[in-house]
Formats: C-alpha cells, sequence, structure tokens
C-alpha cells in the first residue's frame, strides 16, 4: 500500500519481564480510517501508545508521511501532526473545554490554536456550546467528545483513538461515529472491540490477539473474523 500517513514495521514492546507488542506491523493512508480491533488486553491501547511515543519501543519502526518518528519525543510527535485520543480521556478538571482544546497546542509550542478552535466548533457545534464550561462539570459523554475534539485539534495528520466508544450510549456512539466518518481530510487509526461497528465505520480492519497481528481485511469483508465480546466501561475519567 502506498502513500501511507502511518507505516509501522514490525514493532516489539516489552513492558517489565513481558512482551507486550510481537512484530505489530500496519499501515494507514490518507483519508481512511483503520480499524484495530480486539480483545481487552489484545495490544490495542499499547499499539496507540507506542505510536505516540509513550511507551519504549524495543525494535521496529514508526514511520508519518515516510519521517520515522522512533526516537522522538511525544511532543515532537504531536507537533508534526499527531492527535491522540486516549482510553481515559485525561481531561483536566480544573481547565474550561476551551482550555482542555488548546492544551496539545500549548504543549507543542504551537500558536495557530484560533483557525483549528473554529474548524472544531464547525465540525462539533456542541463542544463549542461547552466551550466555557470547565471540565469537572461534564458529563461521561460530554468528556468524550470534548476529548476526541482536543485529539483532532492536533492530529492535522494523523489521529489515534483508543476505544472512543467505550462505555457511550448508542444514540451518542453513533453520533460520535458520525463525527469520525467526517474526519476525511486525515488518515485515522482507531480501536475497538466491537467487530460489527469497526465494520460499518472503517475502510480496512486489522486484528489484533495477545500482541499479534492476526488478520487484516477490508471493513465490509464478512469472511472469518473472530467474534469479539464488546467490552463494558462506564467509568467517567477526568483529573
Amino acid at each position: 500500500m502506498s502513500g501511507s500517513v502511518l507505516e509501522v514495521r514490525d514493532l516489539e514492546v516489552k513492558l517489565a519481564a513481558f512482551v507486550i507488542l510481537r512484530g505489530i506491523s500496519l499501515r494507514v493512508p490518507h483519508g481512511e480510517i483503520v480499524g484495530l480491533v480486539g480483545r481487552n488486553g489484545a495490544g490495542k491501547t499499547t499499539t496507540l501508545r507506542s505510536i505516540i511515543g509513550l511507551v519504549p519501543i524495543l525494535r521496529g519502526s514508526v514511520h508519518l508521511n515516510g519521517q520515522e518518528l522512533t526516537h522522538r519525543s511525544p511532543h515532537e510527535r504531536v507537533r508534526l501532526g499527531i492527535g491522540y485520543l486516549p482510553e481515559d480521556r485525561r481531561l483536566i478538571a480544573s481547565l474550561t473545554v476551551e482550555e482542555n482544546l488548546l492544551l496539545p497546542l500549548w504543549a507543542a509550542d504551537q500558536d495557530n490554536g484560533g483557525n483549528r478552535l473554529a474548524r472544531i466548533y464547525d465540525l462539533m457545534p456542541e463542544v463549542k456550546r461547552l466551550a466555557d464550561r470547565r471540565a469537572a462539570a461534564l458529563s461521561g459523554g460530554q468528556q468524550k467528545m470534548v476529548a476526541l475534539a482536543r485529539a483532532v485539534m492536533a492530529g492535522t495528520k494523523l489521529l489515534l483513538l483508543d476505544e472512543p466508544f467505550e462505555g457511550l450510549a448508542p444514540l451518542l456512539a453513533r453520533h460520535l461515529a458520525e463525527v469520525i466518518r467526517a474526519l476525511r481530510d486525515v488518515a485515522v487509526l482507531v480501536t475497538e472491540s466491537d467487530v460489527n461497528r469497526m465494520r460499518l465505520l472503517t475502510d480496512q480492519i486489522c486484528t489484533i490477539e495477545r500482541g499479534e497481528m492476526v488478520l487484516d481485511s477490508a471493513a465490509g469483508a464478512t469472511g472469518s473474523l473472530p467474534a469479539i465480546t464488546p467490552e463494558r466501561d462506564a467509568r467517567s475519567n477526568v483529573q
């Protein structure tokens, strides 16, 4: 596959005495949504954290538009256009919604927040209505929307979305999927435990089991994708 925004090659990650990822390779082209599907503990989150630079890589490499990122810090990767939505959201409770949105740009020493805010508010008007509210006052669903908006603020080239639908009511999950589908000007890698949801959302599905990639398929394929029980977690997470 040519023209990939993200290319991960033979990624191996070891935490303490345990090998968590074994030879993970994947590509995400511009304008496409790729799903990384697996059970809890399969290695989905560690894969995203490796790409953004939050866990050390033992072997392998990460490339963004052909530029190797393997030894770059997380804030350097954000500066290059990677946005990250962590599973636990990690909003700063004492800051307003708008301040939370601007936080990755401040950390990366970027000053084009005004233009990006306008784009976010056009894409997600419900977030604009919350702009002056403190994160501590948001519901779990509102937190998830704001965390996605924050990722989009930074992710001008690549978005890494870790379990974005976890704990959401069906109506809000459908709305969030519509927002993600509209992000066709970037590459998107999204993790999920529900294969059926990924078939509806993504262009391609990669399946991970016990830290190894076991299957790639077009999202519309109806072949031998394994049945995976969705994870349920309705925790509310602000810091």
